[in-house]
Parts: structure tokens; C-alpha cells; sequence
């Protein structure tokens, strides 16, 4: 089409462009969800959107997280009650994470998550600027507990047995932080509740090695839904100390993803292994997070880090 000016002098054509490309639908995973339009959380949780995601790099790792709100929240209107954050630490070039699961029975679990990990993340940069020695985890554990109780002081004008914080701000946790070392990274994690982490071999065989025991794996002789959470911190808390080999991605997640995957070797498995093998875009991320899948309607979080010696960014 030749297009001309009011004087007559012909104009160049406009530029064409290609069409919108389609909307991305969620990833159906066997038998899907009943798809319906989410429903807003209460007024009152607005500072908790749907999804969240993150992602960047530092010379030594790649981060990604993401947080999706399940379909039994979307659909009565509860916020998402999952949380995650993280931090890298100039000095030492260590990341330091928090992945938190509120408990659906506390009356505000969802801020209960966010302050645990806020909390964790602070201590933790602080607990590593203090040298190279093992991460104080029940330090840590302790300093969110109280903060929570604090908080429930604030809420009600006066102090809170932990009975009483738990029924507030309940929430399950996993910390801590991974650093640079001379023979590969090392990661140092505590977990209180039923929140996991894995260790991805990207290699050939695509295997999730659980760091923590696992309540749907194979060895797993009983479901038990009763969950130790904080405020509560155990005698002995859950900790591990591993080294990240170059093969390997880490991943901190709640039992929204952890439930799904299982041992890792089904469908839900290989579509994460197909996707995880190289650090996707934050979106992306949280598109995958956000499948569709019949019976798991949990919110969703995921934390990944990739050691960056063999990482082809895309």
C-alpha cells in the first residue's frame, strides 16, 4: 500500500510486525485441574500477590525462584501462603535463602512465612559475615521464634505463649546459605517442618537425591500431615552440609512442589529435570511451577541455584 501526506509526497509503508503470539497456557501434567478464574485473597491481603519470581547471577551461581498460589486458595480466596527470599553476600559471594510454607490452620499464616524468612535471610547474612565457620542454625531458629512472638505482642498488646503465636503466624522453614570454597560450593541448610530441598544431578540420569527424609518417597512407610512448625523450634533441628558439584542445581521448595514430584521418576520429575537443566527466565520459572495437575492444589515455591563453572546461560 503506497501512503501519501496531505503536499502529496509519498510516505514509506509501515513496518510490519508479526502477529501476537498465543497466551501461554498452563502446563497440564496427566489429568488436569478444573480451570476457573482466580479469585482475589481478602482485602486485607493485598501485600500478597498470586505469583512471585526472581532471578540473577553472580560469578559463581545462578538464583531463580518462584511462588504460585494453589488452586484451593485462588478458588476460596486465601492469600498465598508460601513465601521465599534471597540475598547474596558482597564479601564472601555466598547466597543466602529462606523458603517458608505457612500452616493453612494459623489465622495469618501468610505474614507469619514472610517474616520467617526476612528474618532467616537477615540473621544469615549476618551469621556469615562473621567468618567462615558452620552457619548457627539454632541461633537462627531461635531469633525468628521470638521475633514471631514479638510480633503476636504487637498484634494483641501483650505477651503470647507460643501456643497462642502458633495459632497467629505458624509456618514451616528451611534456611540457609551456600558459598564459594576452594573444592566446589558448599551448602549448609536447616529445615524446620515438612519443607525440602534436593540436589538435580543434570547429568544423564536426571535424579532428585532428597537432602531431607521425605514424607511421599518411596522409603516413606506413613503420610503423616501433622507438622512441626515454628514458632516451635526442635531440641535438635534438621541440618545439612553438602558440596554442590558442578552437575548438580540445588533446589529448596515446599511441600507443594515436593508433594507432586514424589521420588522424582514421574511426570512432574521430568518435566522439572527437562527444565531445570539450565537456568530458565524467572517467568518461565513460574509458568512451569504453575501446572496443572489433578489432586495438587498446594501454593507452590521453588529456589534453584546452578554453580556457574558449567552453566551456558540462555
Amino acid at each position: 500500500m503506497t501512503v501519501h501526506d496531505a503536499s502529496g509526497f509519498r510516505l514509506p509503508a509501515p513496518p510490519s510486525y508479526p502477529p501476537d503470539p498465543a497466551p501461554w497456557r498452563r502446563i497440564v501434567v496427566g489429568v488436569p485441574e478444573t480451570e476457573f478464574e482466580a479469585q482475589p485473597p481478602g482485602q486485607q491481603a493485598y501485600g500478597f500477590p498470586d505469583t512471585e519470581c526472581d532471578g540473577w547471577s553472580t560469578t559463581d551461581f545462578t538464583l531463580r525462584f518462584a511462588s504460585v498460589r494453589g488452586a484451593n486458595h485462588r478458588y476460596h480466596r486465601r492469600p498465598r501462603q508460601d513465601a521465599v527470599q534471597a540475598a547474596v553476600h558482597e564479601s564472601t559471594g555466598a547466597i543466602a535463602f529462606a523458603v517458608a510454607d505457612g500452616v493453612s490452620g494459623a489465622a495469618s499464616s501468610e505474614r507469619g512465612a514472610a517474616e520467617a524468612c526476612r528474618r532467616a535471610l537477615e540473621m544469615t547474612l549476618h551469621r556469615l559475615s562473621q567468618g567462615p565457620k558452620p552457619l548457627d542454625f539454632q541461633g537462627i531458629a531461635h531469633h525468628v521464634s521470638e521475633w514471631l512472638g514479638e510480633l503476636a505482642r504487637r498484634l494483641n498488646g501483650r505477651n503470647q505463649d507460643p501456643a497462642q503465636v502458633a495459632r497467629l503466624y505458624a509456618t514451616t522453614l528451611v534456611t540457609g546459605a551456600v558459598r564459594p570454597a576452594p573444592g566446589g560450593p558448599v551448602v549448609e541448610l536447616c529445615r524446620i517442618g515438612d519443607s525440602g530441598a534436593w540436589l538435580l544431578d543434570r547429568s544423564n540420569d536426571h535424579r532428585y537425591r532428597p537432602l531431607f527424609p521425605s514424607k511421599t518417597g518411596s522409603d516413606t512407610l506413613l503420610v503423616s500431615n501433622e507438622v512441626t512448625a515454628l514458632p516451635h523450634v526442635p531440641d535438635s533441628l534438621e541440618q545439612i552440609r553438602e558440596r554442590l558439584a558442578p552437575h548438580h542445581a540445588l533446589l529448596v521448595g515446599t511441600d507443594g512442589f515436593g508433594d507432586p514430584l514424589g521420588d522424582g521418576d514421574g511426570k512432574v520429575g521430568a518435566l522439572f529435570a527437562r527444565n531445570l537443566t539450565e537456568p530458565p527466565t524467572p517467568l518461565w520459572l513460574a509458568h512451569v511451577l504453575d501446572f496443572s495437575r489433578e489432586t495438587f492444589d498446594d501454593d507452590r515455591t521453588l529456589l534453584a541455584i546452578w554453580p556457574r563453572t558449567i552453566v551456558a546461560e540462555r
